[in-house]
């Protein structure tokens, strides 16, 4: 047996079996940790026809660091790094962040990074900089994601590939698009559309639902932006504070009418798969001692991270792998786990990784998740914390998971708790 496997053997019998640790430990008040103190998010719009089709990724992204240093109140030159994840700007999108923190208020002393990790960038920055506090490189940082798929998403997003990597069969494999992925899996996995149709429904009821109670209005921060209507090419201010890729009467029958996108028999459509998006989201983390000194308020905690590779064909199965070793690191069962936000690139994929994880589907995504406002794909990876802390905190719940699947074959997972 390989290294690889037994280590696949431990965590899935630590995952039926129960860990050492148990959520009781994970709710101690500990100096050193890694807290969050404020987890905000834009609204997400749709691409091409939303609020912000207009609105540069650089543009999202300062009106997110604007509104951390207001709502935390946070001193903006205690803030020592900033990471920022996205997918599809040009040179990563270096320059135009570090410009955007700059116009956000954060001065000359503070840094900036760029990195990509596909969709879950924006967790990946989030955990750099947790990582970053911990080895007592930095004592305050953010950690944030933004796409504007309006402005980037297209055939470009992919270079040519070189005939060294098209003629190695995994590594080919690497570029198949993301819908042909999806209906190759679902087949594969035997998932059918009425299933994926029915999960996908409920993504748009549940966040319609939460839209109408003001479920989102706490983590969401507006932002006044140019917008040129299509109609009339008329350019107008306008201040975008809601999603607005949630439809009313979406059901299962509805979506049944919908043609399959990527095969004749295929099960894969636009219904029953994430929206292409735009939209920004920030994180604000340091240590517990950090937050008591400057006075911030603790809204939840960082507890570690998981990412793991699986084949590219399987893209999909991400969170199914990364999510028992986030766990098994945590030292905690599924079932101690509240509330998991496991992003829905695609029913299918969410529906298969669910079910083989044995997650009760109420305690996934409560309120709507991708399919229903959209996957900016920098973004969603912050994006998911705001949420999940929001409701956490809303339903006096304490543990939460954030997970995603990542193109070219991986996963990624992260646990918290809620303060």
């Amino acid at each position: 047996m390989s290294g690889a496997q037994q280590r696949l053997g431990q965590v899935a019998s630590h995952f039926s079996a129960g860990g050492k640790k148990g959520p009781s430990a994970l709710t101690e008040k500990h100096p050193d940790d890694i807290v969050v103190t404020c987890a905000l998010r834009t609204a997400i719009t749709k691409g091409g026809k939303g609020g912000f089709k207009d609105t540069a990724a650089a543009d999202l992204l300062a009106g997110a660091f604007k509104a951390v240093i207001e709502r935390s109140g946070i001193d903006p030159s205690a803030v020592e790094d900033v990471a920022v994840g996205s997918v599809l700007p040009p040179g990563g999108g270096a320059t135009e962040f570090r410009a955007a923190a700059l116009v956000a208020g954060f001065p000359e002393t503070t840094a900036v990074k760029a990195l990509n990790r596909q969709c879950s960038s924006g967790l990946q920055a989030i955990v750099d900089i947790a990582n970053a506090i911990k080895a007592g490189m930095i004592d305050v940082g953010i950690g944030a994601g933004v796409e504007s798929m309006s402005s980037q998403y297209g055939p470009g997003a992919v270079t040519e590939f070189s005939e060294l990597l098209e003629n190695h069969e995994e590594a080919a494999n690497c570029k198949v698009p993301m819908g042909v992925l999806s209906e190759q899996m679902a087949k594969a996995r035997n998932i059918t559309r009425a299933k994926q149709d029915a999960f996908a429904a409920a993504s748009y009821q549940k966040a319609l639902k939460a839209q109408k109670e003001g479920l989102f209005d706490e983590e969401i921060v507006p932002l006044e932006v140019k917008w040129t209507d299509p109609k009339t090419n008329e350019e107008k201010t306008i201040t975008v504070k809601a999603d607005d890729g949630i439809r009313p009467g979406i059901t299962a029958e509805s979506l049944g009418k919908i043609r399959p996108a990527f095969a004749k028999d295929g099960s894969i459509h636009a219904g029953n798969a994430s929206q292409i998006s735009d939209g920004a989201a920030a994180v604000l983390l340091m240590k517990r001692s950090t937050a008591e000194r400057l006075g911030q308020k603790i809204i939840g905690k960082y507890i570690t991270a998981s990412v793991v590779g699986v084949k590219p064909l399987l893209m999909g199965i991400g969170p199914w792998k990364a999510i028992p070793v986030a766990l098994e690191k945590a030292g905690i069962t599924k079932d101690d786990v509240d509330i998991y936000e496991i992003n829905e690139a695609f029913a299918s994929q969410c529906v298969w990784c669910t079910e083989e994880l044995g997650i009760p589907f109420e305690k996934v995504n409560p309120k709507g998740g991708a399919i229903a406002f959209g996957h900016p794909l920098g973004c969603t990876g912050s994006r998911q914390v705001s949420t999940l802390l929001t409701e956490l905190k809303r339903t006096n719940k304490k543990i939460g998971v954030t997970s995603m699947c990542v193109g070219t074959g991986m996963g990624m997972a992260a646990v918290w708790v809620a303060e």
